[in-house]
């Protein structure tokens, strides 16, 4: 290759493979134009790693090379899959279930996946349409499969597309099937050993039997279906982002009992370029804007609105002045927790053998409202898949309620074992329901749980830093926070440092060290004397660095609200300027 860049050895090596190995003429076309510019960032990002599984799987910008999503790293992951699933499940008939969200190309990679797959004599259940993430994870065990893909970028910017893979007992894989997932990839040198040669014997299309067994499932969750009769017509304005919601949520709404559910018409159809939004985050509030204007002429109780491939879910509710106002991912997490162990304490449901489930860089008045109802709290690693793991170890000894994340992930039943925006979203607006037959509104409900149970108040703070370089600074940043750690945050003595990488938390005061009983994660946080939690997390699926933010105080009267939420604001900000984030 003729050129006059200067690229890492390594780089101009995989460069010249891609060129001269067996691509296609419009990859090697794209590749050499990315050449002709002189574009040596470009080149370099795009082929000085692999692509990797990380707490979502495999996830990048979509284009040519190695550390790019297309239709050959997709291939060459799913036939490492598919060599692992090989030896994995010798002496039978493997089967796989496959399903896509609305971004661009994610139906293009689905069907490369159901190429390999069904080339390598896998029996591939194929979603004939875009489907919700939840209900992929439904489908592996409702059709006893052994594996699963969902191709999906969730909730990033439309350049991204993304591959999570499940295991047999539709959690995403964790250890050591990931590890050796990636073996099993790294052993294929060249595209020339994917099997791309798609075998239509080995494929069922998949679509309706699915979504009734899915929808039957979430129908059974309802608490108090007397209750949502005498709020039936409770207003909902739903949006989907442009995204699966659409296909699921409404019908999910319907099954509850919902009459009066107003779908965002400017975002109700899938589209991959999301040409409404920057980000098709329910997280961002700009995202959330045309629903909550819709929100505002109709005079509506809830909105309800799902990422991509509708595993996330965000909600804006009148505050008790009657302004709207979005919940972050903590608040909507703890009141469901709230209204899931009430309604089920007063239907007699809590025998002592329930147990949910928080994240460690979740609000801790999860744990507290557990603790309050004497139901067992389960604390784990940032990721669905490690929720899931906890799921399949104590299935048959203890009953799985519900657990979330601060990102906008909850999961109600143990039939799906991802987050569940769909199963959610009916939640949602059947607690919202409940405290409006009470005269409440949610906001009102979120008080009076701040009054029983601390007022928790949560931030976070995201720092992008892309590329090759992007990843040192993460790197950097996190080994400074461990030779140097805060000694105080706030004001108050930082009492306890645990590293997640490590494994052990060790008490400042006393030097005494415990083990986490934890998986190794690149997790670092701080607990000071008076209550105040700090976390700092590199992104397993983004080029980020996250700081997580939690102080508490008592909420003595509803009164009061306003006068602590400020205090915790100004402590989350004296937190910020102390760290040097801003």
């Amino acid at each position: 290759m003729e050129n006059h860049l200067s690229l890492e050895p390594a780089v101009q090596t995989k460069i010249n493979a891609w060129l001269e190995g067996g691509y296609d003429a419009d990859t090697k076309a794209e590749l050499q134009k990315i050449i002709d510019a002189g574009d040596a960032d470009t080149l370099t990002d795009s082929f000085y790693k692999d692509l990797e599984f990380g707490t979502g799987g495999l996830r990048g910008i979509m284009g040519v090379g190695s550390n790019r999503m297309n239709r050959y790293t997709v291939g060459m992951a799913t036939q490492g899959l598919s060599n692992y699933l090989l030896k994995s499940f010798p002496e039978q008939q493997i089967s796989v279930a496959i399903a896509h969200d609305s971004r661009n190309n994610s139906d293009v990679f689905a069907n490369v996946v159901a190429d390999v797959f069904s080339a390598n004599g896998i029996k591939v259940y194929f979603f004939k349409e875009l489907r919700p993430t939840p209900e992929l994870s439904f489908a592996i065990r409702h059709l006893g499969c052994q594996s699963g893909v969902v191709l999906t970028a969730s909730h990033n910017p439309k350049e991204y597309n993304g591959y999570k893979a499940y295991w047999n007992d539709g959690g995403q894989v964790t250890a050591p099937h990931d590890k050796n997932i990636i073996a099993e990839v790294n052993k294929i040198q060249s595209v020339e050993q994917v099997k791309f040669e798609r075998n239509e014997a080995n494929i069922e299309f998949i679509l309706d039997e699915v979504d009734q067994a899915y929808l039957d499932k979430v129908a059974t969750l309802s608490v108090d279906p007397a209750m949502i009769q005498r709020q039936k017509d409770l207003k909902i304005v739903f949006t989907p982002i442009h995204g699966t919601g659409i296909t699921l949520v409404p019908r999910a709404l319907e099954r509850f009992g919902f009459t009066n559910v107003h779908v965002l018409e400017a975002q109700a159809t899938p589209d991959g370029n999301f040409p409404t939004v920057v980000y098709p985050n329910p997280e961002e509030k700009d995202a959330m804007n045309l629903a909550m204007q819709k929100a505002r002429e109709l005079d509506a109780d809830l909105v309800l609105a799902t990422d991509p491939d509708a595993d996330r879910v965000g909600i804006a509710v009148k505050d008790q002045k009657g302004e709207w106002v979005l919940l972050n991912g903590n608040q909507t997490a703890a009141l469901l927790t709230y209204y899931i162990l009430q309604a089920w304490k007063k239907a007699g449901k809590l025998t002592g053998k329930e147990y949910v489930v928080n994240t460690i860089v979740t609000t801790d008045l999860i744990n507290r409202v557990a603790e309050g109802f004497g139901v067992d709290c389960y604390e784990t690693l940032t990721g669905f898949k490690y929720i899931a793991t906890i799921m399949r170890d104590k299935e048959g000894e203890a009953q799985y309620i519900c657990g979330g994340e601060e990102s906008y992930g909850f999961l109600v039943g143990d039939f799906v074992r991802d987050k569940d925006a769909v199963s959610s979203c009916a939640m949602i607006a059947e607690m919202v329901a409940s405290a409006k037959d009470q005269g409440k509104s949610l906001f009102e409900l979120m008080i009076q749980m701040y009054q029983e149970f601390g007022f928790y108040k949560e931030d976070l703070i995201s720092l992008t830093k892309k590329g090759h370089r992007g990843a040192q600074e993460i790197q950097e940043m996190m080994q400074e926070l461990r030779e140097n750690p805060p000694q105080t945050i706030a004001g108050s003595d930082v009492e306890e440092v645990i590293d997640y990488k490590t494994g052990f938390r060790k008490n400042l005061k006393t030097g005494q060290e415990t083990a986490t009983g934890l998986e190794s994660s690149n997790v670092l946080q701080f607990l000071t004397e008076d209550g105040t939690k700090v976390s700092a997390r590199p992104s397993g699926t983004e080029p980020k660095i996250k700081f997580y933010f939690s102080v508490r105080e008592p909420l003595a009267t509803a009164g009061e609200f306003e006068q602590v939420g400020q205090k915790l604001d100004q402590k989350i900000q004296q937190i910020i300027s102390d760290l040097k984030l801003k």
